[in-house]
């Protein structure tokens, strides 16, 4: 995410504070000489759909408070938010925000919330296409802690930029209920995040540190087929394997169910050749991208769900796309390791065809030395019996998405040494 220091008003902010029943926050950063921000949970924004589960996103807000709840993987003395209008066709109006640690479902721990400021204001506006950061929240963080951020919009937001597939429950409250500890007024629920893109934190031993992970990819790095709201993507198996193997790493996920490399979809995002400079490339505090990707491009010219077939994509289109992603990550420092894709037999996308596709681009990624290491995902889940199909006990019922141990499986393909 990028980053931007402002100055607190620090008056104001503690008579907001006081009037609303909140706990102060700290004072912003300043000048380039402050802290070392780290990523420690993202989502990478989508515009208004709603192609497969219904969701708030096309229609928007008024008067209402959104409650999302997110995981972080990485821990610090502050904390902040990225918000996104990405995707909006009108300015947005943020009215006031709060984050807090997260006591269960919608509820939030007592002495835990934090009113957030913007540029010293409890308010703020993001124009069209814009994204705007919040100033430092003095709520110490503790990595896998759930922290819960609710946005009062009190006007018409317009269809909204969003997270499609969240694996996780957010909430919505007619009215202002930024600073409710109790979750009784947020009667609605959806499976999607809105207009929370990031969480950044700063402080605590990590602070030096250069070595986050981002997974950039489709619906298996989005966790599709996981239990909701139990955190079993596998990019959440593969930061909890670290933090086990006493190698603890912030690990964020920029996966997008659908998405293409090569092709923009009305329903899954912009490509990822386009994506990846906004969601990957501005992330603090990260040393390392998996890049598993290019499924959709094999099979979503063969299917007209949920939206009409993309155009076909070869294999050596593919793999242009991919040498694009790493010279671009390349460029800006970062070790990118390439993951094979994994069976498909027995799905949706399964014909000759694309399996010959798909064994193409895997042979590809295994044996060009085009990425600094290499991730055997295929392997990882396959069956030994058929190697083009998803091990039955990894599958989570449509031949393509693993389940909770699929994924776990996925992240303990990774060779620790290389991230």
């Amino acid at each position: 995410m990028q980053s931007t220091n402002t100055l607190r008003r620090t008056a104001t902010a503690l008579l907001t504070a006081a009037a609303l029943g909140l706990a102060p926050t700290a004072l912003a950063d300043t000048g380039h000489q402050g802290p070392s921000w780290r990523a420690a949970w993202a989502a990478s924004p989508q515009s208004p759909t709603a192609p497969l589960t219904p969701n708030w996103s096309q229609q928007g807000f008024d008067n209402h408070s959104v409650r999302q709840v997110v995981r972080v993987t990485t821990g610090g003395t502050r904390a902040r938010i990225e918000l996104t209008n990405r995707y909006g066709t009108t300015p947005l109006r943020i009215t006031g925000a709060t984050v807090a640690r997260t006591a269960e479902g919608s509820a939030v721990r007592p002495g835990s919330v934090r009113q957030l400021r913007f540029d010293g204001r409890a308010s703020a506006t993001i124009p069209v296409g814009g994204t705007l950061i919040s100033e430092a929240a003095n709520l110490p963080v503790k990595a896998f802690e759930s922290l819960t951020v609710t946005l009062y919009l009190a006007g018409e937001t317009g269809p909204a930029t969003f997270h499609h597939f969240s694996s996780a429950t957010s909430y919505r409250a007619t009215g202002d209920h930024r600073a409710d500890l109790s979750g009784a007024a947020f009667r609605e629920t959806s499976e999607s995040w809105y207009f929370l893109s990031g969480i950044e934190v700063t402080g605590g031993r990590d602070t030096a540190r250069r070595n986050g992970v981002v997974t950039f990819g489709d619906s298996i790095t989005d966790g599709v087929g996981s239990t909701p709201n139990s955190d079993n993507r596998y990019p959440d198996e593969l930061a909890d394997r670290l933090a086990g193997a006493g190698r603890p790493r912030a690990v964020v996920n920029h996966g997008i169910a659908g998405n293409q490399v090569v092709n923009d979809t009305t329903w899954a995002g912009e490509k990822a050749l386009t994506r990846f400079r906004q969601d990957v490339l501005t992330e603090p505090g990260v040393r390392t991208v998996v890049v598993l990707e290019g499924i959709n491009d094999i099979g979503g010219s063969t299917v007209d769900f949920p939206a009409p077939a993309t155009p076909d994509v070869s294999v050596d289109q593919l793999i242009a796309g991919h040498r694009t992603l790493i010279r671009e990550a390349h460029a800006k420092g970062l070790k990118v390791i390439g993951a094979t894709l994994t069976p498909i037999k027995g799905s949706f996308y399964d014909t000759p065809a694309n399996e010959a596709k798909r064994d193409a681009f895997n042979d590809w990624i295994r044996t060009s030395g085009a990425y600094d290491a290499v991730v055997d995902f295929d392997r990882a889940v396959a069956d030994p019996a058929d190697r083009d199909r998803i091990l039955p006990a990894y599958d989570s019922g449509d031949g393509l998405h693993p389940n909770d141990a699929g994924y776990e499986a996925m992240a303990g393909a990774l060779d620790l040494d290389e991230l």
